[in-house]
């Protein structure tokens, strides 16, 4: 998978998955203490320093935000590769911990208010029970609600042992999170997926979305798209969202919350301005 640095798009935000996820000795999951969350919202267990710019996902029916997605930034801003590149077989593990950690609380000293969005590693689950306790401990040091909290894995990674990663997912709906596949369309995983898990939010690949108002087939997709996902009671996000017209066509489609340049960029620690008159 190649990195992209349009800061729009979740692909960037992590590595592709691999058959068999192999855990190094030197692993120590997070006892999930506020000394743990501490320590990985300062980078201390990952070994280098990343932060984060958050954008708004916008409800277009009620012209409010829904939700802002975390996304990974070098410690000035920088893109996401700078960061990725740091990222290898034996800190992989504490970065998807770490990820969790500081995106709540970043989220939780800028205020705010709606939901987070949280991209993770799938092939970084060393045992569910690890990787959502060290999320429940985050929000309990944060005071950041749970049912806020929503986990983006990428249709776009390459998963396996489909069934098992649907089982995880599962559970983190069971614990209270919300869960949402990210760049549908674009990828492996697919309708299979699907199949296997029904997440509360699935958001439309954006090379879907680019001129969908002027291009029949993209218009055909979208329109089996919402239909399909109506019928599963999964709620649709348009992403990648960069002019009106696109936005008027989903939106007569019955897709209500969008996230895009059209709407704001990503603000690096901070909230974003919405851009007047974009909804």
């Amino acid at each position: 998978m190649t990195h992209i640095a349009n800061p729009n798009m979740s692909t960037e935000s992590y590595l592709p998955i691999g058959p068999t996820p192999s855990f190094p000795a030197t692993f120590v999951p997070l006892a999930g203490t506020a000394q743990d969350c501490l320590d990985c919202a300062r980078g201390e267990r990952v070994g280098f320093s990343f932060d984060y710019a958050y954008q708004p996902i916008v409800d277009l029916a009620r012209k409010t935000v829904f939700a802002h997605e975390a996304l990974v930034r070098g410690p000035n801003g920088e893109g996401a590769a700078s960061v990725l590149a740091k990222v290898n077989d034996s800190n992989r593990y504490s970065f998807d911990q770490a990820c969790r950690v500081k995106a709540i609380k970043g989220a939780k000293e800028l205020g705010i208010q709606e939901p987070i969005s949280i991209n993770f590693l799938p092939n970084a689950i060393y045992k569910p029970e690890v990787c959502i306790r060290t999320t429940l401990e985050a929000a309990r040091v944060h005071g950041f609600p749970v049912d806020h909290i929503i986990f983006e894995v990428t249709e776009g990674e390459r998963i396996e042992d489909g069934p098992w990663f649907a089982s995880i997912l599962r559970e983190y709906k069971r614990c209270g999170f919300k869960t949402a596949i990210d760049d549908f369309g674009a990828g492996y995983a697919g309708l299979k997926l699907l199949s296997d898990f029904q997440p509360d939010l699935v958001k439309i690949d954006m090379d879907l979305i680019r001129g969908v108002d002027v291009n029949p087939a993209r218009q055909a997709i979208v329109r089996s798209l919402v239909s399909l996902c109506r019928e599963m009671s999964i709620t649709l996000i348009a992403e990648g969202v960069e002019t009106a017209s696109e936005r008027d066509f989903l939106f007569d489609q019955g897709i209500e919350l969008m996230q895009g340049y059209f709407f704001a960029y990503p603000a690096f620690r901070a909230i974003a301005a919405l851009n007047p008159g974009s909804y």
